[in-house]
Parts: structure tokens; C-alpha cells; sequence
């Protein structure tokens, strides 16, 4: 039998299509992503720590500055949180 892969889609869509996942990240990475000015007026250390609120195939849906601003974000948005170390 050859194992199949998934695309992201299906993954995310797999048995539960409401799960997401959040996951401290640093500022350097969310900088890292978003383009040049976009973050004008924010004040953050690249060393600081983030919450990111991810759908199963990984894309990022939001970032917040608390884990539990950013299970409050899921929850409100009828999304089912877990974490991930």
C-alpha cells in the first residue's frame, strides 16, 4: 500500500475542521513575515514573546500578546483551541 500525502486543505478539513492550535511564538518571527511599515506604531522586541492561533494545516490566523487572549479569540470565533509545545 503507498501511503497518500495530504494536501493542506484536506488536512486542515481531517475530522475537525474547527480545531486550532496556539503556540507562544517570538516577535522576530511575526516580524519576519509581515512586510516593511506594517508594524509602524507597534512597540515590540524581537525577544518577545506572542501567542499565534494556527488552523491544522498551519496557517496562521491571528496573533495576540497572552495565551489567553488568544484561546478567548479562538473561542469567540466558534474554533476549538489546544495547545502545542
Amino acid at each position: 500500500m503507498t501511503p497518500q500525502r495530504l494536501t493542506n486543505e484536506a488536512f486542515a478539513a481531517l475530522g475537525a475542521p474547527d480545531l486550532v492550535y496556539v503556540r507562544p511564538v517570538t516577535a522576530a518571527e511575526i516580524i519576519a513575515d509581515i512586510p516593511a511599515g506594517a508594524l509602524e506604531g507597534h512597540d515590540l522586541s524581537p525577544r518577545q514573546i506572542l501567542f499565534a492561533v494556527h488552523r491544522a494545516d498551519g496557517e496562521r490566523l491571528a496573533v495576540l500578546g497572552d495565551r489567553d487572549s488568544a484561546v478567548a479569540a479562538a473561542l469567540a470565533h466558534q474554533l476549538a483551541p489546544v495547545s502545542v509545545h
